[in-house]
């Protein structure tokens, strides 16, 4: 026994935004294999009086028996009689569930009584040849082949239907060339088969997505008001990374009555990373005044929010709401990276550094493979009060996780390293403040060999001055000091560096002038004038020497 796979039934939160659909768009649906649409569209058809509910009931029968639950099944296709009796096709439904069974005899009867109702249907035949197929495509070679033949005949070798069904045989087999000249032959017997258009769109989507859009435009060329091919067409760009146009489609196909609700994330989506923040934010307030609780609306209204300068007042009360949100039901209301550093980054500049440090932790709890939580957890500390030891540390697993960590990195760990050090100092906690020095001076070294720039000579020196103690201080940082200034000084710009240069130079000049060397002390009381000419000290200074 055979039964194709089935995608995932779950469907919560999918709901149309028009209660005015048919069984004619499930239809549609079902035949382009979008399972989960197509059984949401069907339910809903059963109530609404236009619909024609054997119609429903079959399609739902089928996707019950794909799913695996032939007793769900057999409920839709007997109901489907009920509804209708002449409706021929839930007696093929009712036939296949009996040749799964394998009572053949039953099964024939059924399909017999199909015909009788249908005679000279290609569709049905057509129908009735799937119907053995799904059940065992080898053992039932013959009589799939027996309709198929049926179905020719009877549609003077001009059905879509069996084009259709020998592209799907051919895909299965994984001969997606010739399958695609089945669908695309299709098209040409029937220009209103969507399902032909889409199911080659679909073969092509990931190899070739330009020969998707093509054939998805022609659909549309067609059925300028398909919402299977105007959602298709959009998935197809996307596909592509083509986000521009796929917002473009989004934005055709969310205005269209038969959309579904659960593509409307897909194209709040697709503004934002458009860069279109204010169509961004005001799609994702319209969604949230048709329903306060839908959670992904919210997170993008706040992701677009954050990118428009004029709401930058209003970012705070968003940031709370949303974390409120998302604790309020974790596993359900979950975040992406970007929503936790953003809500860190508004508690963050609110100064509420240990609530922005809590929600960066969260973060790195769910996704501690992401290097770059740790670096924005290591600057939110920085931007505390006596946090440079977190900061250092957070920086640290960073770097650990980060494969590409180079200079500018190691730069920054000993700058942490440096201060968390001082910070240590100041509390007497002379241990700890060594084991930060050590760390710095390691993370000094590993940038120099990268680079040989003054930066790391510079922190070497604040690092060897910082443990000389306040008698030592002024002398003990001048070797390293000095090679920091020679390599601004041979650096193309050095007017770059003019801020560090200033407190080198300075320290070089005060070095100098103690040890009575004056012309030296000049010269660098000098450069620093040349950076800074309005400083009287310094100025008073270098007038004083020869």
């Amino acid at each position: 026994m055979k039964f194709k796979g089935l995608l995932s039934l779950c469907l919560a939160g999918m709901a149309l935004s028009a209660s005015a659909q048919t069984h004619v768009e499930g239809k549609e649906y079902f035949h382009a294999d979008q399972y989960n649409y197509a059984q949401d569209l069907l339910k809903r058809s059963l109530s609404n009086p236009q619909t024609d509910k054997s119609v429903s009931n079959y399609y739902l029968g089928c996707i019950a028996i794909l799913a695996e639950k032939p007793a769900d099944a057999k409920k839709y296709f007997e109901a489907g009689v009920a509804a209708n009796a002449t409706n021929a096709f839930n007696h093929v439904g009712l036939g296949q569930l009996m040749l799964a069974a394998n009572d053949v005899k039953g099964a024939k009867a059924e399909f017999k009584i199909a015909e009788g109702l249908a005679k000279k249907d290609p569709a049905l035949s057509v129908a009735i040849a799937r119907a053995y197929y799904d059940v065992d495509p080898v053992a039932y070679e013959k009589d799939i082949e027996k309709y198929l033949d049926k179905a020719r005949k009877d549609s003077k070798n001009t059905s879509a239907e069996v084009l259709i069904f020998e592209g799907d045989r051919l895909k299965d087999q994984k001969e997606y060339g010739p399958a695609g000249s089945k669908y695309e032959m299709a098209t040409t017997f029937d220009e209103t088969a969507s399902p032909a258009y889409v199911k080659y769109a679909n073969l092509f989507n990931q190899v070739n997505p330009d020969f998707a859009i093509n054939m998805l435009q022609k659909l549309l060329q067609k059925n300028p008001t398909s919402a299977l091919g105007q959602h298709e067409l959009a998935e197809a760009y996307y596909n592509k990374k083509d986000y521009k146009n796929a917002a473009a489609e989004y934005g055709k196909y969310v205005n269209n009555p038969s959309h579904f609700k659960s593509d409307e994330s897909r194209y709040a989506f697709l503004l934002f990373y458009d860069n279109r923040f204010k169509d961004g934010y005001d799609f994702a307030s319209k969604l949230l005044a048709q329903d306060p609780n839908n959670f992904t609306a919210q997170r993008y209204q706040f992701m677009n929010a954050a990118q428009i300068k004029e709401m930058k007042d209003q970012m705070l009360p968003l940031a709370e709401a949303l974390y409120a949100a998302h604790k309020k039901d974790p596993k359900q209301n979950r975040f992406a990276a970007i929503d936790y550093t953003l809500i860190a980054g508004e508690l963050q500049d609110a100064k509420r550094i240990d609530e922005a440090a809590d929600v960066l932790q969260e973060a790195i709890t769910e996704m501690p493979d992401n290097a770059n939580l740790y670096k924005q957890l290591a600057f939110t500390y920085i931007a505390g009060d006596g946090m440079m030891d977190k900061a250092a540390d957070a920086y640290q697993k960073y770097i650990k996780a980060n494969a590409d960590a180079g200079y500018n990195d190691f730069v920054q760990q000993a700058l942490l390293d440096y201060y968390a050090g001082v910070q240590a100092q100041g509390n007497n906690n002379t241990e700890q403040a060594a084991s930060y020095f050590a760390n710095a001076n390691d993370y000094a070294a590993k940038a120099f060999a990268i680079m040989e720039n003054y930066k790391p000579k510079m922190i070497m020196g604040d690092i060897v001055k910082a443990q000389a103690g306040k008698d030592k201080a002024a002398t003990a940082a001048q070797p390293l000091y000095e090679e920091a200034a020679a390599l601004i000084a041979a650096s193309p710009d050095p007017s770059k560096y003019a801020r560090d240069a200033k407190t080198i130079y300075a320290y070089l000049g005060n070095y100098y002038y103690t040890n009575r060397q004056d012309a030296k002390a000049k010269e660098y009381f000098n450069k620093y004038l040349e950076i800074d000419p309005n400083n009287e000290q310094i100025r008073k200074f270098a007038d004083s020497l020869k």
